[in-house]
Formats: C-alpha cells, sequence, structure tokens
C-alpha cells in the first residue's frame, strides 16, 4: 500500500467528508488517501495534475470528486477524459459494486491508472488507452462522466456513441459555462445543473447533467 502518511491528508478527508455530509468507513478513506498518494508521486514524473502542493490535494481532487456521489447512479460508467483518475478512482472505492471504465488517449496517464488499479486492487475499474472516438464498447454507458474534460459540444460529439439513448452526461465544470451550454448541438440539451460545494476549494463548481433531446412520440 502506498503511503498515506502525510500529516494533513487524513483530517483533511474526515472533516471534507463531514462537512459534506458523506459517510465512509475508514477502510474506504484509507483507500482514497493511498490513491492521493500514488498520485502525487507519479505526478512529479507524470504531470498527472496541476496541483501540486499537498496542502491542496484532498480538496481539490479528492473532495472535488467526491461531490458528485450523489449523481452516480449507474451499475456502469464511463470516466472520460480521466487522467489521473479524477473523478473515476475515487468514485470506483466508494462504488466498489458498480463497473467503471477509464478512458484517456495519454498513454503515461492510462500506464498510472493501470498502476492505481493494481495497487489499490480496484477489481471493477478497467483502463483504455484510446480517443473517446475511436471507443468501440460491447455495450453503451448509462452514464459518462467528465471533469474539466471538453467543451460541451465536444463532449456530446466525441462521446455521444458511447452513451446509451435515455442516458445522460454527468460534465464537471468550474464556472457555469453559458457559452458552451447555448453552443450545444441540435439533439442535445442540459437536463439539469447544480452547483457543487468542495469545503476547501474556492470558486464555483457545478454539475452539468446532458441529455438527448426526447421527441415527443418517445
Amino acid at each position: 500500500m502506498p503511503d498515506v502518511n502525510h500529516p494533513l491528508w487524513a483530517r483533511q478527508l474526515q472533516d471534507g467528508l463531514a462537512a459534506m455530509d458523506v459517510e465512509l468507513s475508514p477502510q474506504v478513506q484509507e483507500q482514497l488517501l493511498a490513491f492521493l498518494g500514488l498520485l502525487n508521486k507519479w505526478n512529479r514524473a507524470y504531470n498527472l495534475t496541476a496541483v501540486r502542493d499537498p496542502r491542496d490535494m484532498v480538496s481539490r481532487q479528492l473532495l472535488d470528486s467526491l461531490s458528485i456521489l450523489p449523481f452516480i447512479r449507474a451499475e456502469r460508467i464511463l470516466d472520460v477524459g480521466s487522467g489521473g483518475g479524477l473523478p473515476g478512482i475515487p468514485l470506483a472505492i466508494v462504488f466498489p459494486q458498480r463497473r467503471f471504465t477509464l478512458l484517456d488517449s495519454n498513454g503515461k496517464k492510462t500506464r498510472f491508472l493501470n498502476q492505481c488499479v493494481l495497487e489499490l486492487g480496484l477489481t471493477n475499474v478497467e483502463v483504455i488507452h484510446g480517443r473517446a472516438e475511436d471507443c468501440q464498447p460491447d455495450q453503451p454507458f448509462s452514464q459518462i462522466t467528465s471533469r474539466a474534460f471538453t467543451a460541451l459540444a465536444n463532449l456530446v460529439d466525441w462521446c455521444g456513441s458511447l452513451l446509451q439513448e435515455d442516458g445522460e452526461f454527468l460534465a464537471m465544470k468550474g464556472q457555469f459555462p453559458d457559452d458552451e451550454v447555448a453552443a450545444l448541438p441540435s439533439g442535445w440539451q442540459l437536463g439539469s445543473h447544480q452547483p457543487l460545494v468542495v469545503p476547501g476549494c474556492s470558486g464555483e463548481r457545478h454539475m452539468l447533467i446532458l441529455t438527448r433531446v426526447r421527441s415527443s412520440t418517445d
């Protein structure tokens, strides 16, 4: 198990979860911190995330990812542009009964993700190295997560074929992207949106849920 003994992390995670009214077992919290230890270690060589200060890592990586827990309902979820595994790895740790596919086109990042799967024993995670446009899963996903991956129009264009007809995109953004919502192509709509509260993070956070426009005959 990777080093999880950063003096701040355990307390920051406990306090943040309490503020978010999320209860996780000590074992799950330990695994989340182990993932953070791997991310911190590999980030030095692989440039996985722009967050370099260990004092910011719990809030901006773990708690930010866990802020979308209430929206996760599907049995099979795709995390597109997964990068350093955010939010896919934390979600997979919290929901071991659900299946997560992590997709990224960067070989260094997918090597890191595979290492996380191995070291953390994540039997519910599959890692795919490739572009979203080239991905051909056995069946489409009912939910697709993305965290600051690309503009919304690109997201639905590149990944629409990977989503079930009645599925939804869970797009994590900072400030509410009015221009991106206005630029959504026909056939797609903003189903709902909600601000996200992340303890320890300044600035806005939003969850945007995108769905296909349903015809009146559906």
